[in-house]
């Protein structure tokens, strides 16, 4: 029984890193349980500082009542990168960049970018010409390689806009000290999905999950709202 409970509490970390902000009845519905088992997992992970709660501020009416709660994960929640690793990779990085300058650090990045555009390419250009289904595709390799992406579609009645959102980042204590490399992996995203993509948010930045924006239609003056080729 204790086994069966860790593998849900589990899952249900898991479940807020890859997809938080979210609700318990959201995860109820995803892990088929109950909303009071879902609740007793959260107190357990709140306990361990593996979670918090963000209020949902949607403009969206709910009627009487407070807000739901929507939780998104820490630091802590995320799985060990392997602390004496990082600390080396830091440790050279920062040496590289005293011995040649920051320039050499720029190029490290930008090889690693382009061996990540390499790995994901076909993938990528095998989901079409459609954006949308091309940030999809890119989500999905990401998370085959422990990144906990998702591809999340912004607009009212049209999709105007995907978040690409990645909710672990397994080189994320070397980017807290080297932004190059969130650099660098944002404009491979950007050629991949053939369009300009804007980073907004950063594990190694303090947020809960990385965030880019990959817009789908853009605005014309003579059509007003075209889909991008």
């Amino acid at each position: 029984m204790e086994d069966s409970e860790a593998t849900t509490r589990d899952r249900v970390r898991e479940l807020i890193i890859e997809f938080g902000p979210i609700t318990a009845a959201d995860m109820a519905d995803r892990l088929d349980l109950t909303s009071a088992a879902v609740r007793r997992h959260l107190a357990g992970l709140e306990r361990a500082g593996q979670i918090t709660v963000r209020e949902d501020t949607t403009s969206t009416p709910r009627g009487r009542g407070r807000p739901a709660k929507r939780y998104i994960a820490t630091p802590a929640a995320h799985p060990p990168a392997g602390e004496a690793y990082a600390r080396l990779a830091v440790l050279a990085l920062t040496q590289l960049g005293a011995e040649v300058g920051p320039e050499a650090i720029e190029e490290f990045a930008r090889m690693r970018s382009d061996e990540l555009a390499a790995r994901y390419r076909a993938v990528v250009e095998a989901a079409g010409d459609d954006v949308h289904a091309r940030a999809e595709a890119l989500a999905t390799a990401l998370s085959q390689d422990g990144y906990a992406a998702t591809s999340r579609p912004i607009g009212v009645t049209d999709t105007i806009a995907v978040q690409l959102c990645q909710g672990h980042c397994p080189v994320q204590q070397i980017a807290a000290q080297f932004p190059q490399l969130c650099e660098a992996e944002t404009q491979a995203f950007s050629d991949l999905l053939g369009v300009h993509v804007q980073r907004l948010a950063t594990l190694a930045g303090g947020e809960h999950v990385c965030t880019t924006h990959i817009p789908v239609t853009i605005p014309t003056r003579a059509e007003g709202m075209r889909v991008r080729p």
